[in-house]
């Protein structure tokens, strides 16, 4: 009776401990979404998308959303893939990556909270042609400073399934603003350019929270708080 007791608490034990480590890797996905989805912001960057390929033809037009998101996917699954062998060759703290990573963040979302195009992201003339899907939708639209930041930030000193979480979540983010930009002229049409304005302040306000809770985050580990 006492083997079959042992046995039947070791048992709830683990059914709790996978239960909690699921919990776990749920909230990681969640939030790894929510910052993706804030940084990379396909609702406000479609009017971007539609200004820079303004004049071309439907297909050219699809062309270039394809290879921009293949090519912004690729970018950062190499950072997120290569991000502690960059920390070490640089020899890069944790705390250090995540105060400066927090600073351009955060600068980014308070660009974007005045209604400002952030200087990370700027945009001079650019010639219609299929090499602005590589710059400047790819880069640094889709896959700047502040998507690498916020990748690597995400798979610094985690387990690899958290790693291929965020491939997988930046890879879905891929797909949904491909779409977007494909959609793009009919979401213009039915919610205005005003609504978008205001999804890009909320994008700005939740990315410059993020920025400020790595900054936190860093202040913690620096020292040992």
């Amino acid at each position: 009776m006492e083997v079959v007791a042992i046995l039947e608490a070791c048992h709830c034990l683990f059914r709790l401990n996978i239960s909690q480590y699921m919990d776990n890797l749920l909230t990681f996905s969640i939030t790894v979404f929510t910052g993706f989805f804030a940084i990379t912001n396909p609702i406000s960057n479609m009017t971007l998308f539609l200004s820079l390929t303004q004049g071309a033809d439907e297909r050219t037009k699809q062309d270039i959303n394809k290879r921009a998101n293949i090519i912004a996917f690729i970018i950062v699954t190499v950072f997120v893939l290569l991000g502690k062998f960059i920390f070490e060759l640089f020899n890069i703290s944790i705390p250090a990556f995540k105060i400066t990573g927090g600073i351009l963040i955060f600068y980014i979302g308070f660009d974007m909270l005045q209604s400002k195009q952030s200087s990370v992201k700027s945009i001079k003339h650019v010639h219609i042609d299929e090499n602005i899907a590589v710059s400047p939708l790819a880069i640094p639209i889709l896959a700047g400073p502040g998507t690498i930041v916020t990748s690597m930030n995400f798979v610094s000193n985690v387990q690899p399934i958290q790693i291929f979480l965020v491939i997988a979540i930046f890879g879905f983010m891929s797909i949904l603003t491909y779409f977007t930009f494909r959609l793009s002229n009919l979401i213009v049409k039915l919610v205005g350019y005003n609504v978008i304005s205001v999804i890009g302040k909320i994008m700005g306000l939740i990315i410059a929270i993020i920025g400020t809770g790595m900054i936190v985050e860093g202040i913690k580990i620096s020292f040992n708080l």
